[in-house]
């Protein structure tokens, strides 16, 4: 298999097994269609090794970590089981290791697909392959999305409590007793039969939480800043709902005309280049991204251009927008004011992201803001207004997958 790519199951039961070069603790994770466990009893791994439909085995340290998944036994709310791996030594990261997944049939070993993430470096925990529920059927889907803050990275990002051990007490005060340990994902492997921890010496975890200070939507309309960005989340949901890009701009001289194209370019979770739509081309990706066509002046109040876009209905292998805006007639960007672009619920018009270019460069095209999906279903709004040198949305596709 590659990135991206899925193959129906044939099997109601299937294990998913991850081997290595190093040893790999291997998890899974049980989501609902908001890309969250319910609650911390859906992370299966060493310590925790059921959940309903979905068990973990250990390989022993002579073969590969599995998880099992039971279709026909997970509830009917869980809609995937991701299967992530990390390696079990400390800070060591994928960086020349090749970890290979093989789906089989539980029942009788048969392999039905392998996959071997490519291009891996300072990632030092992945999220390798998911079985996912569509349509009444189940699908396995290749994924190779690494974490540089390990299996703590990921746990979080699927909702699971991660805490941090207490700093250890000088040493000349008493230790207070231990208050009971919480339903939390460990920081560090205790397998059973090796070798305690020190108990002066408690394992350092993973990686911290996400810091509290993340933005959303929570508070109402955010203003970004060049390089910020805000996650699409209001309420502790994911936003999958249509919504509107409207990108504006003036000119900077009264009496003169600007024509300017506004483009989004969709692209791959290995940022290839999956299609782009503009004025020429005014619907894409099935009809999930829809353009409200040119505007040759650039006068007038309110949005000039608007891409509307089914975050909802955007297939899976579409991971990352880039909007764009660029000059055909070759004007540059220090003859335009006030551009703009600002992110709208399509089914209020409710503004919820606004970014401003403060800044102009002497060039022919800006990349204005992306929008990157996360794999817990999430989507991030980053502002860019990096300036390049392209008149065309043809010449802008280079330039944006780099900025991904």
């Amino acid at each position: 298999m590659t990135p991206g790519s899925n193959i129906p199951l044939s099997a109601a039961r299937v294990a998913v097994d991850v081997a290595a070069p190093v040893r790999l603790d291997v998890s899974g994770l049980l989501l609902t269609a908001h890309g969250k466990v319910r609650s911390d009893d859906d992370f299966v791994f060493y310590n925790q090794p059921s959940a309903p439909g979905v068990t973990y085995r250990s390989g022993g340290g002579t073969a590969p970590d599995a998880i099992t998944v039971d279709t026909a036994a997970v509830p009917a709310d869980v809609e995937r089981i991701v299967v992530t791996a990390s390696p079990d030594a400390a800070g060591r990261t994928f960086q020349g290791v090749e970890p290979t997944a093989t789906i089989r049939d539980a029942a009788t070993g048969a392999v039905l697909a392998t996959f071997t993430p490519p291009g891996l470096g300072a990632e030092t925990a992945l999220v390798v392959v998911e079985v996912y529920r569509r349509g009444g059927a189940w699908k396995a889907r290749a994924v190779g999305q690494g974490y540089a803050n390990g299996l703590a990275g990921i746990a979080t990002d699927f909702g699971v409590t991660v805490e941090e051990p207490p700093a250890a007490p000088p040493a000349a005060t008493p230790a207070p007793a231990a208050p009971p340990a919480a339903a939390t994902a460990p920081p560090a492997r205790a397998r059973a039969g090796s070798a305690p921890e020190p108990a002066a010496a408690p394992p350092t975890p993973a990686a911290a939480p996400p810091a509290a200070g993340r933005i959303n939507l929570d508070k109402g309309r955010v203003n970004l800043q060049k390089n910020q960005t805000v996650s699409l989340v209001k309420g502790g949901r994911p936003l999958l709902s249509q919504v509107k890009m409207g990108l504006g701009w003036e000119p900077a001289f009264r009496g003169k005309d600007i024509d300017l194209d506004a483009s989004v370019i969709a692209y791959g979770p290995r940022r290839d280049h999956l299609d782009s739509c503009y004025f020429g081309k005014l619907t894409i990706l099935g009809g999930a991204i829809r353009h409200s066509g040119d505007n040759l002046t650039g006068e007038g109040a309110g949005d000039d251009e608007v891409i509307t876009v089914d975050l909802g209905r955007l297939p899976a292998e579409a991971t990352g927008l880039v909007f764009t805006v660029n000059s055909f007639s070759g004007q540059k960007f220090t003859e335009v004011a006030k551009a703009y672009c600002r992110l709208l619920d399509a089914a209020t018009g409710e503004e919820l992201v606004r970014f401003d270019l403060t800044g102009t460069e002497p060039q022919t095209g800006v990349l204005m803001c992306k929008l990157i999906r996360q794999f817990s279903g999430e989507w991030e709004m980053t502002a860019m207004g990096t300036f390049v040198k392209a008149r065309t949305v043809r010449n802008m596709v280079r330039p944006a997958a780099e900025a991904l």
